[in-house]
């Protein structure tokens, strides 16, 4: 199975993300999935065949579904401006041709229920980012409702999460509550579609920019990077859940010895294929489309 590390566009210069690589066309931009996949904010060398194509893919089905105000102009490569000499089988279902925003610097985070950091902090306060919760919460319990625990976009390491105070110290009051309230509304526009297709969204994380006035949803959305996937079939609380994602990354990172100090090793080919088919099925299931790209 053929995978995308790095790709390379004749006669234009590349910005490179961890999993992306952003080409910029002036008011526009191209972005491309890659295959690269990253743990424990590190990159790893072995890429996930496909992944990128599931989260461009799955992220254009979302910006089409949801009807917010977005950024994507088209996923079609025959409607994007591309050199002549382009390699279109490297970029094939897996580039998107965006408008250029002036990105928000907060990362929109929604939380169902109640996991990863979120749980570590309630576990020690009681409260997630400023927030009290009810006591004697479980671990991956549904929360009574949803809410927004924002954080700083970093470009290496961890976001921080920061309280909403501090969010509108950062973006202003009114902006900070008209992102808090589509955050919301999208999360729970999202969760009801994809519980119905056996999907639990436990938590996802937004991004919004800025063209023209106007406030776009950018980035990827509901994607098994950006949101925590668990399958409703097999949820209880009490434990962590089996989910959509790095699930067989992260675990054989752990087991495997390393440290996570010193660049980590390359992923054995049934955790590579077990990912692989994870974040399939996650396209399959809240699309209820055969992956195209298989």
């Amino acid at each position: 199975m053929k995978s995308v590390l790095e790709t390379s566009i004749p006669g234009l210069k590349k910005r490179k993300g961890k999993v992306r690589d952003i080409y910029d066309l002036g008011t526009h931009l191209l972005l491309v999935s890659t295959d690269r996949i990253s743990a424990f904010d590190w990159v790893l060398p072995t890429p996930i065949p496909s992944k990128g194509q599931v989260l461009n893919q799955l992220s254009a089905f979302w910006f089409k579904l949801l009807g917010e105000p977005n950024h994507l102009v088209t996923v079609n490569l025959d409607e994007m401006p591309l050199p002549e000499e382009v390699d279109r089988e490297m970029l094939a279902g897996r580039t998107s041709y965006v408008r250029k925003t002036k990105v928000i610097p907060i990362e929109c985070v929604v939380r169902g229920y109640i996991s990863g950091s979120a749980w570590k902090e309630y576990c020690q306060t009681g409260t997630v980012c400023g927030i009290q919760l009810p006591p004697g919460l479980k671990e991956s319990d549904e929360l009574p409702e949803p809410i927004f625990t924002p954080a700083t976009k970093a470009e290496t390491g961890h976001d921080e999460n920061i309280s909403f105070d501090r969010m509108i110290e950062i973006v202003g009051e009114q902006l900070a509550i008209e992102l808090r309230e589509r955050s919301l509304h999208i999360y729970k526009q999202g969760a009801a579609y994809a519980k119905d297709r056996g999907i639990i969204i436990a938590d996802t994380k937004f991004e919004f920019g800025v063209e023209n006035g106007q406030i776009l949803l950018i980035d990827e959305v509901f994607t098994p990077d950006s949101s925590r996937f668990w399958p409703a079939d097999s949820y209880a609380p009490g434990r962590g859940q089996p989910s959509f994602d790095k699930q067989f990354v992260r675990d054989w990172l752990e087991s495997a010895g390393w440290d996570k100090n010193s660049p980590p090793p390359e992923l054995p080919d049934d955790v590579v294929e077990k990912t692989r088919e994870k974040y399939i099925e996650a396209f399959e299931r809240l699309t209820g489309e055969k992956f195209p790209f298989a």
